[in-house]
C-alpha cells in the first residue's frame, strides 16, 4: 500500500477511543451535544469490560452506609487514594446503578420480580456485601445494554478495527510551536484496508483500557496493550501510579485456557484457598483470611509458590454446595466443566496474574488531563480513588461515574477547534515488512522480562536490570516504526513497551512498600505517601 499519500481526513464534535463502559457512558452522553466517533480496534464488544465477572461496587442497601464503602476504599488504597476522588465516585454509586438499569442493564435480583432488591456479593475487602451483578456475567450483560443503545442514537459513528496509532497535535498538524497546544484528534490505521486517516474533533476522549498484556500472564484480553496511557504519555500528558499494577490472585490454572478468571466473589462466598498438600495458608497473612485486599492474597500466593517451588494453589468451593454454585456462578460452572473440572467437586487450580492498572493519564474529578482538548476514563486514566491497590468492584463503578462527569464537563466547555491541516499522516519511505518475526520477538522478551523482574515481588537491582532491557527494545522498536508501514501488532507492541518502562521508572522511584508495589530492598512504608508522575519529554 502507498501510504505516503495525504491521508484522509474526517471532522467531529467528539472521539472517543475504547468501547467500554467507560467510552460508551461517554459517547452516550455527549451525544446530544453533536457527533460522536467511537474508535475500537477489533468489534465494538471487544473491551475489557466485556470480560468483568464480579460485578460493580456500590451503596444500595439499608445494612450499607457511603462512609462504610469510602473507608474500605481508603483502606485498601494504603495511603495513596485522593479523598475527594472517592467521595464522588462512593456518592456517586446509586445514581450508576440506575443509569445501568436505565439503559437495559439486567442486574440479578433477589427473585424473578424485576421490582425485587438487587442480589448482592461480597468480595475481599468489603465490610458488606454491596457488589452488584448479573450472575458471574457482569460486564457482559453492562456492554450489551451500552451497545444497544449506541446503535440507536444516531449522533454516534463506531468505527470497528480502527486502531489509534497517536493524539492529533494542534501544533504537528499546522507545523507551529508548542504555544497554545491542544489535542485536537488523532491518526488512526483502518485495520482492514491499511490506510491511516485523520479523524480531528475539539475534544477527545481516552477510553482504550488497560495493559495487562504488558505481562506474560494476565486475566486480560489480547487488546489490553495499553495504548491510551502510551498515547496521552507520548503527546506530553502526565501520568501518575504506573508502578501499582494488581495482579488477581486467581486467575485459572489450566493450559487449554488462557487468561480465565475466577471471580473473587467464590471467596466471598466462601471459598478457601490451598497449597497443593490441602492446607490453608491466607489465616498466616492476614486477619481476614481468603477476603483480604488483592494484593496481600497476590503476595501470599506468589510467596507460598516460590517457598514451595509449586506451579499453583487450589481454590476450593465444594463445601459452598452443588446447587448454590450453579445457580450464581453458572458460566465459571460450565466452563470448568467443559474442561473436565467439576468445582462442585474437585478444587480449582488457580494462579495471581496481572489484572489491573491502579494508575494512568492523570485527570482531575472532571476527567480533565493536563492538555487541553484532551479528557480520560476508566482504567487508563488515574482518576485518585485506587491509590495503591484497587477495592474489588470498584473499577467498573468508577468507569460509569467519572466518565459521566467528563461528558458534562465536556459538554459544558466544548468550543470549536477549528484547524488548518498543513502537516498530515505522511509514511516517508516506509515499506512492508517482511520480519513479522521482529514484532513477536520483541512482544514475547518484553512481556518476559516484565513477568520476571516487575511483578509481585520487585527488588532495585531486578528493576534496573529491566529497565535496560526494556529500553534497548525500545530503541529497535523506534527504528523498526519509523521503517516499516503500521500495523496493528506495530502499534501494540510499541504501546506495550512504551507503558513498560513507565512501569519501571515510577516502580523505581518509589523507594518504599505500599499497596501493590512490594519491593525487597524497601520493605516499609514511607511516614508521607508520595505519588509518583511522570511527564514526556519528546513530544
Amino acid at each position: 500500500m502507498d501510504k505516503t499519500k495525504a491521508s484522509p481526513i474526517s471532522r467531529f464534535d467528539f472521539i472517543v477511543i475504547g468501547s467500554g463502559l467507560a467510552g460508551l457512558s461517554f459517547a452516550l452522553d455527549v451525544a446530544r451535544k453533536g457527533s460522536v466517533a467511537v474508535l475500537t480496534k477489533r468489534e465494538v464488544g471487544d473491551s475489557n469490560t466485556q470480560y468483568a465477572q464480579g460485578g460493580i461496587a456500590a451503596v444500595t442497601s439499608m445494612d450499607d452506609t457511603f462512609e462504610l464503602h469510602v473507608q474500605d476504599t481508603l483502606l485498601a488504597g494504603d495511603g495513596l487514594c485522593r479523598p475527594e476522588a472517592v467521595q464522588v465516585l462512593v456518592e456517586g454509586g446509586p445514581a450508576a446503578i440506575e443509569y445501568l438499569v436505565d439503559i437495559g442493564t439486567r442486574f440479578t435480583r433477589t427473585d424473578s420480580s424485576p421490582e425485587s432488591p438487587l442480589d448482592l456479593h461480597r468480595e475481599g475487602g468489603h465490610s458488606k456485601r454491596r457488589v452488584v451483578h448479573t450472575e458471574d456475567l457482569t460486564g457482559q450483560e453492562i456492554e450489551r445494554a451500552l451497545i444497544s443503545a449506541v446503535r440507536s442514537e444516531k449522533n454516534i459513528t463506531v468505527f470497528e478495527y480502527h486502531t489509534a496509532i497517536d493524539l492529533v497535535l494542534r501544533s504537528k498538524i499546522e507545523g507551529r510551536g508548542l504555544d497554545g497546544e491542544r489535542v485536537v484528534g488523532a491518526f488512526v490505521l483502518d485495520s482492514k484496508s491499511g490506510v491511516v486517516k485523520t479523524m480531528l474533533a475539539p475534544v477527545t476522549f481516552m477510553a482504550a483500557g488497560g495493559c495487562g498484556k504488558v505481562y506474560l500472564y494476565t486475566s486480560n484480553p489480547d487488546i489490553s496493550s495499553g495504548d491510551g496511557v502510551a498515547m496521552a504519555y507520548r503527546a506530553g500528558a502526565r501520568v501518575s501510579n504506573m508502578e501499582f499494577m494488581q495482579f488477581h490472585p486467581t486467575c485459572l490454572y489450566h493450559s487449554g485456557l488462557k487468561s480465565f478468571l475466577i471471580t473473587e466473589a467464590l471467596r466471598g462466598e466462601g471459598g478457601l484457598l490451598r497449597l497443593v498438600n490441602g492446607q490453608t495458608f491466607m489465616e498466616n497473612y492476614h486477619a481476614m483470611g481468603c477476603l483480604a485486599p488483592r494484593d496481600v492474597v497476590a503476595r501470599a500466593i506468589d510467596t507460598e509458590m516460590k517457598k514451595r517451588g509449586d506451579e499453583f494453589v487450589y481454590l476450593d468451593v465444594k463445601h459452598i454446595g452443588a446447587e448454590r454454585l450453579r445457580e450464581k456462578f453458572p458460566n465459571i460452572y460450565r466452563t470448568l466443566l467443559d474442561k473436565g473440572m467439576d468445582m462442585t467437586k474437585e478444587m480449582v487450580p488457580v494462579v495471581p496474574a496481572a489484572h489491573y492498572i491502579c494508575g494512568g493519564v492523570d485527570v482531575d474529578l472532571w476527567g480533565r488531563t493536563s492538555i487541553q482538548g484532551l479528557y480520560a476514563g476508566g482504567e487508563n486514566a488515574c482518576t485518585g480513588v485506587h491509590g495503591a491497590n484497587r477495592l474489588a468492584s470498584n473499577s467498573l463503578l468508577e468507569a460509569v461515574v467519572f466518565p459521566r462527569r467528563a461528558a458534562q464537563k465536556a459538554v459544558e466547555e466544548w468550543e470549536p477547534a477549528d484547524v488548518e491541516v498543513v502537516n498530515r499522516w505522511n509514511a516517508g519511505n516506509a515499506v512492508d515488512s517482511d520480519e513479522q518475526v521482529v514484532i513477536t520477538q520483541n512482544w514475547d522478551e518484553v512481556r518476559r522480562v516484565m513477568w520476571n523482574y516487575v511483578g509481585i515481588l520487585r527488588s532495585t537491582k531486578r528493576l534496573e536490570r529491566a529497565q535496560r532491557r526494556i529500553r534497548l527494545f525500545k530503541e529497535e522498536i523506534k527504528e523498526y516504526y519509523w521503517n516499516f508501514n503500521v500495523t496493528s501488532d506495530l502499534i501494540e507492541l510499541r504501546n506495550i513497551a512504551t507503558c513498560a518502562d513507565l512501569i519501571i521508572e515510577s516502580a523505581l522511584q518509589r523507594r518504599e512498600s505500599r499497596g501493590l508495589h512490594f519491593n525487597i530492598d524497601y520493605p516499609h512504608k514511607d511516614p508521607v505517601p508520595k505519588e509518583t508522575a511522570l511527564i514526556s519529554k519528546i513530544r
